[in-house]
């Protein structure tokens, strides 16, 4: 498969957990954590009654945050559905709220020409056929379970064929948890119903794009597409009353590495069981965004780490100009751009539009014999204390960045260097 609009023209998104489990509002997997009992935890359908429910308002969050599309929990571990599905009552429309909230949430994004993509969990607690021997199960078998792979297989493919046909366009699918048995048949039938769709890594076969979870891996640019992701807490996915909130620096730092290295990026919250979203994660989103916003050209541009041979800063590029990443914030106001050897026609703060002043020349610290550096690009004015709550990128608009890296690799070889 070749890479689609998913990661072509939308690269920051909005991943949502939600479920009955925000009622106990503890985790999202609450009944196998805690453990709570099958017969009890069904409990908490009668109770889920979401009347604040607002898809426009969770968009509205998300718009202004700068993301393009959302990733939507359509059925979780707990084997919840959130949609009007024919093959359970085990689903959203037998609850007192009634409503088809992955519907109102299509609709939405349609009429606001933002992406939607589903989520749906191969593990299935509710079920009686679900499988067992995989990750992410009960410890026990419920009472009356018959597991039988392949009923619970045929079960899996009708819900897909009710979710890639019945919500207009889906730009991604998202399985979650990966199955022993693997059913190309499944990856199929969405690409059939959903021409154009990217399928994740996590499924019943090898899908189109991988997918780290909390984690920055190491390395200058992804191998193939890669959608990484994170919520704001800690703690949980879905809504935790008590959760703890990543800071806001952290989820920068994550968000810039990633793109960085040319990956697309979910930042998930987990709303209250009436719909609306937590304060602390809304306040999180907002921040976040607007340093996403400011910096944004420079996120979704190209990797470009491979150009100079240095660890401390990432490396993005749109034609001439090249964006420098201090992701793990910067130790001084200056920095050494070896091999560079030729000025850029503008340098500024990407973040705050402020100039920086910059030179080619000698430095002490890259002149200690016998190793004789040659001059090389010298940028100073960096505000590495005043935009201490920010990842800081540089922006260097070159009349020929291309000619500037190959003068500057045939001038001398890329060297290990510090500030």
């Amino acid at each position: 498969m070749g890479v689609g609009d998913l990661f072509q023209e939308r690269q920051f998104g909005l991943f949502v957990h939600w479920g009955i489990y925000a009622i106990p509002a503890w985790h999202e997997q609450v009944q196998q954590r805690r453990p709570i009992p099958k017969a009890e935890y069904v409990q908490l359908v009668k109770q889920f009654n979401p009347v604040k429910y607002s898809p426009d308002a969770w968009l509205d969050l998300a718009e202004a945050a700068g993301m393009s599309y959302v990733c939507f929990t359509t059925k979780h571990h707990d084997g919840f559905c959130l949609w009007d599905t024919a093959f359970t009552d085990y689903s959203i429309s037998h609850t007192p709220y009634g409503r088809d909230v992955l519907k109102m949430l299509a609709e939405a994004c349609q009429r606001r020409h933002f992406g939607l993509c589903l989520y749906y969990s191969c593990p299935d607690w509710h079920h009686p056929n679900a499988p067992k021997g995989n990750s992410h199960e009960l410890l026990e078998l419920n009472p009356g379970d018959e597991p039988d792979e392949d009923r619970y297989v045929d079960y899996v493919r009708h819900q897909v064929r009710e979710l890639c046909s019945n919500y207009g366009r889906i730009l991604g699918f998202f399985w979650d948890i990966p199955q022993r048995r693997q059913e190309p048949s499944l990856n199929r039938l969405i690409r059939e119903l959903q021409p154009g769709i990217m399928i994740n890594d996590r499924g019943y076969d090898k899908g189109d794009y991988d997918t780290p979870e909390r984690t920055v891996p190491d390395g200058k640019r992804f191998p193939r597409a890669t959608e990484a992701n994170q919520s704001v807490g800690r703690q949980s996915w879905g809504y935790r009353e008590q959760e703890d909130y990543y800071s806001h620096k952290l989820l920068m730092r994550s968000i810039d590495k990633i793109m960085a290295m040319g990956g697309n990026y979910l930042l998930n919250v987990g709303p209250r069981a009436d719909g609306t979203l937590p304060p602390e994660a809304e306040a999180s989103v907002r921040r976040v965004g607007a340093w996403y916003r400011k910096v944004e050209e420079a996120l979704t541009a190209e990797p470009a780490s491979d150009l100079l041979k240095r660890e401390d800063v990432m490396l993005t590029r749109r034609g001439n100009t090249l964006y420098v990443h201090f992701y793990n914030d910067p130790e001084c106001n200056g920095i050494h751009l070896n091999p560079l050897t030729e000025r850029p026609r503008r340098a500024v703060v990407l973040n705050t539009g402020r100039e920086l002043v910059t030179s080619v020349e000698r430095v002490p610290t890259l002149s200690i014999p016998p190793r004789m550096h040659n001059p090389c690009l010298h940028v100073r004015g960096i505000p590495a204390n005043e935009l201490v709550g920010e990842i800081i990128v540089l922006k260097l608009e070159f009349e020929d960045l291309e000619r500037a890296v190959q003068a500057a690799r045939s001038g001398q070889a890329a060297q290990e260097f510090r500030y």
